[in-house]
């Protein structure tokens, strides 16, 4: 009887360490050991991929370095980085990107945060494992011009590489596979939750500020429906009728599925550091936050697939001035200043 509950009691012993995820990732004693990153409580669980390619002392560091190589351009001069910028929550501050030769891309540059968390990647959702994003902007016309191959080609003659595939996957071999994946770990490390907001939530000493607590409570009535959890976007498509881009190749969320009820849907962005990455909407139309409450409070454009909570208030978000001016206080206090210091 004492053999069994002994045996009872290990065994829900290695069942509590087992689940207990929900802060960090648990670090391996190995030579490249997996390393703890800040997961939040109460974030969205974290996506399936993760498990199958968890960010490593040097997987990061050699993610870290591809992210800032210029190599990967056909001409040398276009990096990741170029275009996702850490001191703008790794956007680019553009209306639409600017790829090798300035050559203009379809749209605004996403942000790049609390990746690890996410369903979908782009405005369109077309990407659904990040780890066969990178592959993208380096062929793309628009963006790097240029081939895997041709990256390989380019950097494995670089010792400092050589040295850092092989600290990252037991042998200096650089393939596809392994620059998406060591990418991508870095990616994924790259957690915003420590904003204002964060710290009032947590009771870390911060207290909103009168304007702030008005917008909040304003937030919550009038955008939260959308930009929903503590990602602040409920990661859903949706034609909210905001300006089009007149590109013939654009039709947002339809150009993945093809179904014609997501013409010009566009997945929720996160509002977290939305402080930094202005211009705003798929193409930056709009220049400020402001602008993007004065455009839903005028009235949006018309079409059979908007969105039906805009369609039931008259194709509209009806704020006063003083309440425009709470809801920007409010979506301030998602600013993460560490994050944007990265």
């Amino acid at each position: 009887m004492q053999m069994k509950m002994v045996v009872g009691i290990l065994f829900m012993l290695l069942f509590i360490l087992s689940c207990h995820d929900e802060d960090s990732l648990v670090s391996d004693n190995t030579d490249n050991p997996e390393i703890l990153f800040f997961i939040p409580t109460d974030f969205p669980k974290l996506n399936n991929s993760v498990s199958d390619n968890k960010p490593t002392k040097y997987g990061v560091e050699l993610g870290e370095k591809l992210f800032h190589e210029k190599r990967f351009s056909g001409n040398n001069t276009i990096s990741c980085a170029s275009c996702h910028n850490p001191s703008l929550a790794f956007s680019d501050g553009k209306m639409q990107a600017l790829g090798i030769y300035d050559r203009v891309g379809l749209r605004n540059t996403p942000p790049l945060q609390n990746l690890a968390f996410m369903k979908f990647y782009n405005w369109d959702g077309n990407i659904l494992e990040l780890e066969k994003q990178p592959l993208v902007p380096i062929i793309t016309h628009e963006e790097m011009n240029s081939s895997i191959l041709e990256v390989i080609s380019k950097i494995s003659s670089d010792d400092d590489y050589k040295d850092l595939f092989k600290k990252a996957f037991g042998d200096g071999g650089i393939t596809p596979d392994r620059i998406y994946k060591s990418l991508v770990q870095y990616e994924y490390t790259l957690v915003s939750a420590n904003s204002k907001y964060d710290k009032v939530k947590r009771n870390e000493g911060e207290k909103f500020t009168e304007t702030e607590e008005r917008g909040y409570k304003l937030f919550k009535l009038k955008c939260a429906s959308c930009h929903a959890t503590e990602l602040f976007t409920d990661q859903s498509f949706r034609n909210i009728g905001f300006p089009l881009n007149k590109n013939m190749e654009e039709a947002g969320r339809a150009r993945v599925t093809g179904v014609s009820s997501d013409y010009m849907a566009f997945r929720v962005p996160s509002l977290r550091n939305a402080e930094y990455t202005a211009p705003y909407g798929s193409f930056g139309q709009f220049p400020t936050l402001r602008s993007v409450l004065d455009y839903l409070d005028n009235g949006v454009l018309d079409a059979a697939n908007l969105d039906p909570l805009l369609k039931e208030n008259g194709n509209r978000i009806a704020m006063t001035e003083a309440e425009k001016e709470d809801i920007v206080a409010f979506i301030k206090t998602l600013s993460d200043a560490a994050f944007v210091s990265k």
